[in-house]
């Protein structure tokens, strides 16, 4: 759909103001987008939270200043284990959704009567997983079947809030690759706001931490990119 859009880039935005107007005149009635927490209503677009606007080909989303994590299928995020059951474990994703991951998911030809979930995965254990199902009348659905996913047994976590994901990724992944080509670290972000990174040395992860927790405090502030950049040559100069 067509937008004449009406706010700047980063422009800061309050629950009710106006967005977008859209310019086919067959959108009618009333429809909420909670990920990009907007709403639609007699062709405009409206934000649903304080926050950031975001714009990029043609698109408008909201980044709300402080936000829980909402499920959505096919996010990767990292969770940490909270309970083992019988046939499977309840994973803590920080959400207000108990996510599950199902016993036949990890352990193969998997049979509760043979098979203890604790020789798999403890309570405290940390996973990298995709959502695989939702869709509000049941808890999260993980798995961790497929390329890097898994049971996380090394590297470290940076916790961020979850509103600050796309801050941290960046158009077209921009400050995502600065942070990775410039200290050499690599780095997971999920969605629920974790990062998990692996850095050649323990200074490296220290300035990577640091250029992290400089984003999640400034996420509206215009040359934000220029700004790490600046940082992280200095920190990491000869």
């Amino acid at each position: 759909m067509k937008l004449k859009i009406f706010v700047a880039d980063r422009q800061i935005v309050r629950p009710g103001d106006v967005l977008a107007e859209i310019a086919e005149d067959n959108i009618q009635g009333f429809k909420r987008i909670p990920e990009k927490h907007v709403y639609i209503a007699n062709n405009r677009i409206y934000s649903d939270a304080y926050g950031v606007a975001s714009i990029s080909d043609n698109d408008i989303t909201v980044i709300p200043f402080n936000t829980v994590y909402y499920p959505k299928k096919e996010d990767v995020v990292i969770g940490v284990v909270e309970d083992v059951g019988i046939t499977s474990w309840t994973i803590d994703i920080r959400s207000p959704y108990r996510a599950v991951l199902n016993g036949n998911d990890v352990i193969d030809n998997f049979n509760p009567i043979y098979h203890d979930l604790r020789a798999y995965l403890d309570v405290g254990d940390m996973i990298l997983a995709k959502i695989v199902a939702f869709d509000r009348t049941r808890d999260p659905l993980l798995t961790i079947r497929g390329k890097g996913l898994g049971k996380i047994i090394e590297g470290f976590i940076i916790e961020i809030k979850p509103s600050r994901v796309p801050r941290v990724i960046g158009k077209k992944g921009s400050m995502y690759n600065l942070l990775t080509s410039k200290t050499g670290c690599e780095i997971t972000v999920a969605q629920n706001g974790f990062i998990w990174a692996k850095c050649p040395d323990e200074y490296r992860g220290e300035v990577l931490t640091q250029a992290i927790k400089i984003i999640e405090e400034k996420p509206h502030v215009r040359g934000l990119t220029e700004e790490i950049r600046l940082f992280l040559e200095k920190k990491l100069a000869g």
